[in-house]
This record gives C-alpha cells, structure tokens and sequence, in this order.
C-alpha cells in the first residue's frame, strides 16, 4: 500500500518538482528526505511490451513502481504531477541516440505515438535509510552526482531489448558494508541489496574514477570499498544497443520525485 507525505515531507517533495519547472537541472540525491524517488523511460507504445519484458527479466536493474498509459502526464505517485516538467533535466532519444537535454519536455510529448512512461525504482530512495544510520553518502557531501558504469555483465533480452547492466557506486567503509547492505536489502523495489562489493574489475569497469554517467567520485579513502548497486540508468543503455527510435528518459542522477514515503516500499 503507497503512503502518501503529509505536512513538511509532502512540502519538500512538492518543493523538488517546482525547482524543476523553475529550470533547476540538480541531481536530486538527498532531495526530500525519506521521499520515493524514481527513473523514467517513455516510450511509443509499439515499444512498451520490450521494455515491459526487458523489465520483468531483469527486476533487480529495473524495478517497475508504475506504467502510465495513453500519453498521460500525471503518476500517481504524485498527485497532479507533471512528467513533462517535474524532472531536472531529460534525454530526448531519436534511434538509440540523445538527440538534446532538455528540462522541459512538453514539446517532445509526441502524443500521436501513444506514449507509455514507465517509473522506475530508484536507489536515491535508500539513500536515506544510509544517512539515518550515519552511513556518509559521499555523492551529497561533495555535491555531486552519483557515479554510474557499465558493466560487462550482460541482461536478460526482452523482445527487441538487450544490453548490460548499469551499476551506481558509493564508498563505504568497510565495517560498515553489512549495515549497508542490510538497510538497502528491504528495498527491493528500488534495487535493494548491492550486486558486487570490491574490485570494480570484477565487473568490467576499467577505471573507477572514469565513470560513464554522473560524475567521477573522490579518491577512496583508507579502509573504504567500493559498493555496487543496480542502476536505473540499465534501460538507457539498451536503448542505445536496440536504436530504439523515439524516447524520452530522465538524464541520469536526475530523478522524478514522488510523495511517496520510502516506508511504502520497505520489507
């Protein structure tokens, strides 16, 4: 069952959207303590049952919270919400190709292709159960935007999509891997529990201050491991791989914010 923010938590949730439509292109890690964040993929509809199919392949990359049909606008996740102008900054996609970023994506809604929006889980979401356990998220103290890489691990194909999964990245120190591993384990509807911890090489990503979304982290610093979790970012890259030939998507580290309370999705 959602639980929808009430008072203070339903203002700064409101308050992220409006940043948005005012022209804000901010990463929104740590926007909205304790509020559901989420990743979005539109898509014409003749493509909605690959992504559909890709998803239900692959839950732990990308974990469906809702499917908005027929061109609409509005999730119920957040009531009279926009997805045309709520999110920081989009990617406009023509053929597997990021044609423009906007932040407005009102004139890209291409209603005659019947648009389908997919939200997806998004792991800004457990990032609060990481700071409520004094668990430092590296990303929002230096004000940057979270790290993301391919891997070499490929997905499941789903129809027409295929490719490999994305993961994003936050140094932890080492006595504390359990607890973050534990915390962000009851979410599974927003990736959950991390899908490597160490060597980035083990993966396939070569060089860990060289990411390919976000920006690059800080130096580890002593008695830190690199911990990998599943990324939102995953359907973007079978985008690319599949040249899909319209969509719309969130621009990675910018996210649809809800007025959902995490709890909604807590195990």
């Amino acid at each position: 069952m959602l639980i929808y923010a009430q008072g203070a938590q339903l203002a700064q949730s409101q308050k992220a959207r409006e940043k948005a439509r005012e022209g804000s292109r901010l990463a929104t890690s740590g926007m909205a303590h304790g509020i559901v964040q989420a990743n979005l993929l539109t898509v014409p509809r003749q493509w909605a049952y690959d992504v559909l199919l890709y998803a239900q392949r692959n839950p732990k990359a990308c974990p469906i919270l809702e499917v908005i049909e027929d061109s609409g606008v509005e999730s119920q996740l957040a009531p009279g919400s926009d997805l045309r102008k709520d999110i920081p900054r989009y990617r406009i996609w023509n053929d597997g190709k990021i044609i423009e970023e906007p932040n407005d994506v009102t004139r890209y809604w291409r209603e005659d292709l019947d648009l389908v929006s997919f939200l997806i889980g998004c792991s800004f979401t457990f990032e609060a159960g990481l700071a409520d356990a004094h668990i430092e998220i590296r990303h929002q103290t230096m004000g940057r935007n979270v790290p993301m890489y391919k891997t070499a691990i490929p997905c499941e194909q789903g129809g027409r999509l295929s490719g490999v999964l994305v993961v994003s990245m936050r140094p932890i120190k080492a006595e504390r891997i359990a607890d973050a591993v534990q915390i962000s384990g009851r979410y599974p509807a927003v990736h959950g529990a991390p899908v490597h911890v160490g060597p980035p090489a083990e993966l396939g990503i070569a060089d860990l201050y060289m990411p390919d979304y976000g920006e690059a982290p800080v130096r580890l610093r002593a008695g830190e491991v690199p911990v990998f979790w599943a990324c939102g970012v995953t359907p973007q890259a079978a985008i690319t791989q599949a040249r899909v030939p319209y969509a719309i998507t969130h621009a990675p580290g910018c996210m649809f914010v809800t007025d959902v309370l995490n709890e909604s999705y807590c195990l």
